[in-house]
């Protein structure tokens, strides 16, 4: 799994995800990771990947909490499953 940390605009969809993907985080969209974004005021989150036979696009939207999200660029990472799963929970 990857975070993408700056502020992502979630009214892009599963083309311009991919694009940022392998453009600006230098990964390969059609591997078998998945990919995070998160939104300005860190309420909503979207997961996307590759699952053989096309994208898959995920959105989880906050009611009264913000994700714990980084800020800067250079704090692009991997992130393990247990991670992902604290963020969705949090």
């Amino acid at each position: 799994m990857y975070l993408r940390p700056s502020p992502t605009d979630l009214r892009k969809s599963i083309n311009t995800l991919a694009m940022i993907v392998e453009g600006r985080m230098k990964k390969d969209p059609y591997g078998e990771s998945v990919f995070l974004f998160c939104n300005r005021k860190k309420d909503k989150l979207k997961m996307l990947y590759w699952d053989r036979t096309g994208f898959c696009l995920w959105q989880k939207r906050l009611e009264e909490s913000k994700f714990p999200w980084p800020n800067t660029e250079k704090e692009i990472r991997k992130i393990p499953v247990e991670r992902f799963h604290w963020l969705l929970n949090s």
